[in-house]
């Protein structure tokens, strides 16, 4: 945490005493003590007779305060009060070892016995202390800001603000969160208080001690009298209220009240609550009234006289910190249950669906999202683990994970499809409207995790990919376009790379080994030191040397000279536009460049290294460890060269900070949605992040969903899925999820080519039963292949106002004698999850399903056996063939230790083969695999199959030409 020190004179830690078991702390607001006098106080609020309390005569007297042999009663309730306490908190560690109890004390002053009392029950209980010490000079907004500062640090439970009177406003009372306010002074502790409802909130200290010596003076309150005197402020009234809940009639009096002598004749209690109790003369009350001081050293003059019963302030504020604690060891106690987890309080979005279906942008911008703020608290996260971007977006915390570690996961539901046409298959628009169907219509926890889509094909010819229709995420505009910067992040990090790769040519190409040394170990007020990062690359190459001015010319030469050839660098620039005109360029022209150009490439962002360890990575030490691994070329002599040897890895992993952390967005229908990560999965794995898969699965709880989409054809993002990302993530998935449609299941069947822009064949638009029927092939093939692993299969018939019913039980019926557990027409594009409840039924069942999923082969087969099992088993290939470049690269793999990694195919997605024009299921060919590279950073081997390009160009007619803005609404006009 970090405090301002320009407003701290001393900020120290006290350590649990010896014995003490490991503490948390709540927030401690100190009751202020303000020396105002009688004379000073209210006229009376509420007579007697208005509160229905009875008449001196009538009222029965206190007995006499008992003592007992070890003490007065109120060193008794201390000594309980802290027992209980201590056995609390002490019971609370032992259950839970993340609790660190810490009560911070803010003050403006020395010092004191009444903040020593606190500080010794504190240490007794068992709390730390973090001590804040501020000049008596600092304004009221730096107490504000460091009040906030401390309020929002989550290390911290208890706060204790020791101030002087003048510094006690409601400004800075306010600033406290419920949850910490363990003084109850805020006006939220206050009103919950008042309402009756204390269980919300702290009950004052003070006010507690009050009620505690009135209830050891007498066992019974009911039917009393009582005074209060100066009753202004928060302990005041929530006194007030407690006495009357204990069936007191309560007066509120100031001396300049004709009836006060009267009042207090008549009252069986009076209490001080501030001023000076020493200006009532003892006649002033009557036998066996008891009096209360909560202010110090002012009520000796009442002790023996008159029968009057005395409680001192040094009493009150004694008993008053003992009570602050045990509300400390209850905030604790409470801090300890919202790290649990908890039960979801989901209140969907209404949705009106309208026929016809209007567009998805207008759709998309009828509905009013919830704020983000709101749906987190309805699933269950807390307030410290959001990160909101606007009032629709946030990002989470990884935290969340260590919070319900002891969580058991929910179902994990993949959806995939049938081999990719033009005619388009729905997968987002099926794992939308599934979660919404399974959260908004069948009451069971479910959430999306889907991939954020690159700008790329935004702007040119798929458009977004926020789903459609009645199952989209929303703000649509939000969610296709930046969202939350993570490919920008992506894009800097991965040039910063390149440009450090080219950098390092140059400069070894011009200095010296000497020269090179003095600059990359540089002397800092005349000492040099290695950077831990360099001190690294030493261990890798065997010199033990630490001091820079210990390493032989020799040791210079190895350290500082990478020899990167500049004909084996493998690392490109990004941009996230489809640019063809970045496939080949020329880098390094400039006069100032001497002469080191080189042939070089961009290709989409989404394509970078850096985007598929962010799908992969478990964290953020395991994304650093594999940013660092990422292999950027090889040396002259063959010598891999990676992020780590450039020094640049420390940099990469700040850019990518906050990309780590998924981004929570909502359905229509106000479901709960992560959006992370966007691999591309012809080019890479393609599936969303490993990290918000894993955070959406303890979120939910054990008997809840989550559904998370792959990219294209079940042969390509379902593959990788289980293969890459299952092994990487540990996670067993429950079903598998296979979307089909009746049109493109025509096209499979042998349906003539589309062409955007013109109506479709008639084929597409009237019944055609033969085709339907030819083109199921393909989605047996794909129900065979999801078989494979073993996971039950669903099969999510996405229909469309061109099909008939013929048609849709005629694919129900293949697919189901194929072996799917269910074959089901969806109409959420129309209808939302009421469309898709049929199928939510489905998915259920099919989750309880005996499951036994396995890995298509064993990670320590050959490169070439992985590389054939893939192409025979998934694809229907009868065999591989090799060019002299791949074997060349597998070998040169294998000896490098990498043989090991599983198998990312790079192919086309329009075929189960490599040859895109092949629809259904092409049989008898030989794959062939062009060239092998190697993510070692993200941790696969990817064989390119034909000609695979990474950086996609535009049509002759982009998306762009109907993307608009409205300069007076800002509204977003052509998105899709």
């Amino acid at each position: 945490m970090r405090l301002s020190a320009a407003f701290r004179s001393a900020s120290r830690r006290l350590p649990v005493g010896a014995g003490c078991v490991p503490r948390n702390s709540s927030r401690l607001v100190a009751a202020t003590q303000r020396n105002l006098q009688v004379g000073n106080h209210r006229v009376l609020v509420r007579t007697a007779s208005s509160t229905g309390g009875q008449t001196s005569e009538a009222a029965v007297k206190f007995r006499k305060q008992p003592t007992r042999g070890d003490g007065s009663a109120s060193e008794h309730a201390i000594r309980e009060v802290i027992q209980k306490s201590r056995q609390e908190l002490s019971q609370l560690c032992q259950d839970n070892i993340a609790i660190k109890p810490l009560l911070a004390i803010i003050q403006m002053s020395e010092d004191d016995h009444l903040l020593q009392i606190n500080k010794k029950m504190a240490a007794e209980v068992g709390l730390s202390i973090m001590e804040i010490s501020l000049p008596v000079t600092c304004t009221e907004d730096e107490l504000l800001e460091e009040v906030l500062r401390v309020n929002e640090e989550s290390g911290v439970h208890a706060v204790y603000l020791y101030l002087p009177p003048s510094c006690t406003s409601s400004r800075i009372l306010n600033a406290i969160h419920t949850h910490k306010d363990i003084d109850g002074v805020c006006a939220v502790s206050v009103g919950h208080v008042v309402a009756g409802d204390s269980s919300r909130s702290f009950i004052p200290p003070q006010a507690r001690a009050v009620m505690e010596l009135l209830s050891r003076h007498d066992a019974s309150l009911e039917g009393k009298t009582a005074v209060l005197l100066g009753s202004e402020g928060p302990v005041g009234l929530a006194l007030q209220c407690l006495m009357e809940k204990a069936g007191m009639a309560v007066l509120k009096c100031q001396p300049g009240n004709t009836s006060l002598h009267k009042q207090l004749l008549e009252a069986d209690a009076v209490v001080v609550l501030e001023g000076s109790a020493s200006l009532l003369h003892p006649h002033h009350l009557k036998p066996g009234a008891v009096l209360i001081s909560c202010s110090l050293n002012q009520s000796e003059c009442f002790a023996g006289v008159g029968g009057v019963a005395v409680s001192s302030g040094d009493e009150v504020a004694r008993l008053s910190a003992a009570f602050r604690m045990q509300n400390a060891v209850q905030s604790v106690s409470l801090w300890a249950e919202r790290q649990r987890y908890q039960p979801w309080r989901l209140r969907p979005l209404k949705l009106q669906p309208l026929s016809p279906v209007p567009s998805d942008i207008l759709i998309s911008r009828a509905q009013s999202p919830k704020p983000i703020g709101r749906l987190a608290q309805e699933i269950g996260l807390l307030e410290e683990e959001l990160e909101p971007y606007g009032r629709t977006k946030a990002k989470v915390q990884l935290s969340i994970l260590d919070r319900l570690q002891d969580t058991p996961n929910g179902k994990y539901v993949i959806v995939a499809g049938i081999t990719p046409t033009p005619l388009g298959e729905g997968k987002s628009t099926v794992t939308i409207g599934l979660v919404q169907a399974l959260s908004a219509h069948l009451g069971l926890n479910a959430f999306a995790c889907l991939r954020q889509p690159s700008q790329g094909p935004t702007f040119g010819v798929k458009g977004g990919a926020a789903g459609g229709g009645y199952a989209q995420v929303i703000p649509m505009e939000e969610f296709n376009l930046h969202l939350t910067g993570d490919i920008h992040a992506i894009t800097a990090a991965n040039n910063l790379l390149a440009a450090a790769v080219d950098a390092r040519i140059l400069h070894e190409a011009s200095q010296s080994d000497m020269a090179l040394y003095r600059r990359l170990v540089p002397s800092v007020n005349g000492v040099r030191r290695f950077a831990p990062i360099q001190l690294d690359r030493l261990q890798r190459l065997g010199i033990t040397h630490t001091d820079p001015a210990a390493l032989t010319p020799e040791e210079v030469n190895r350290f500082v000279r990478l020899d990167i050839d500049p004909d084996r660098v493998t690392w490109q620039r990004v941009v996230d536009t489809n640019d063809r005109f970045l496939r080949r360029i020329t880098v390094g022209q400039a006069a100032t460049e001497k002469g080191h150009a080189r042939q070089a490439q961009f290709d989409i962002a989404v394509s970078s290294e850096i985007m598929a360890i962010l799908a992969l990575a478990d964290d953020l030490t395991d994304m650093r460890r594999r940013l660092g691994r990422m292999v950027v070329g090889s040396s002259r002599t063959g010598t891999p060269v990676t992020a780590d040897d450039l020094g640049v890895t420390g940099a990469l992993a700040v850019l990518m900070k906050d990309a780590i952390k998924p981004t929570l967005m909502q359905t229509l229908e106000g479901t709960p949605v992560f959006v992370h990560a966007g691999p591309f999965a012809n080019i890479a794995h393609g599936n969303s992040s490993v990290i918000a898969d894993k955070l959406a699965l303890k979120l939910v709880g054990e008997e809840g969903y989550v559904v998370t989409e792959a990219g294209f054809g079940a042969d390509i993002g379902m593959e990788k899925f289980f293969n890459i990302k299952c092994r990487a993530s540990g996670l067993r998935p429950s079903v598998c999820v296979l979307v089909a449609t009746v049109r493109a299941l025509k096209m499979h069947g042998g349906g003539p080519n589309v062409s955007a822009g013109v109506p479709l064949p008639k084929e597409y638009t009237q019944e055609n039963l033969e085709l339907v029927a030819s083109g199921c092939s393909n989605l047996k093939k794909q129900i065979e292949i999801a078989h494979l692993f073993g996971v039950p299969v669903v099969v999510a018939l996405n229909v469309f106002k061109t099909d008939s019913q013929a048609e849709l039980d005629l694919v129900c019926s293949i697919a189901k004698d194929s072996g799917a557990a269910a074959a089901v027409p969806c109409h959420h594009w129309s209808l939302g999850g009421r469309g898709s409840v049929e199928l939510a039924n489905a998915v259920k069942a099919a989750s309880h399903q005996e499951n036994n999923f396995r890995f298509l082969y064993d990670l320590q087969m050959p490169i070439v056996e992985k590389i054939r099992t893939i192409a025979q088993k998934v694809y229907g290939a009868q065999d591989i063939e090799l060019s002299p470049e791949a074997q060349h690269k597998i070998n040169y793999y294998s000896q490098q230790g990498y043989g090991s990694l599983p198998i990312c195919m790079a192919k086309t997605h329009l075929s189960l083969s490599h040859m895109p024009d092949k629809k259904g299921v092409p049989t008898g060919f030989i794959l062939p695999i062009r060239d092998v590279r190697a993510s070692i950073g993200a941790g696969f081997i990817y064989p390119l199959v034909g000609t695979m390009s990474t950086m996609p160009g535009l049509p002759t007619r982009p998306c762009f030409y109907d993307i608009d803005l409205d300069p007076v609404t800002q509204e977003i006009q052509g998105l899709f």
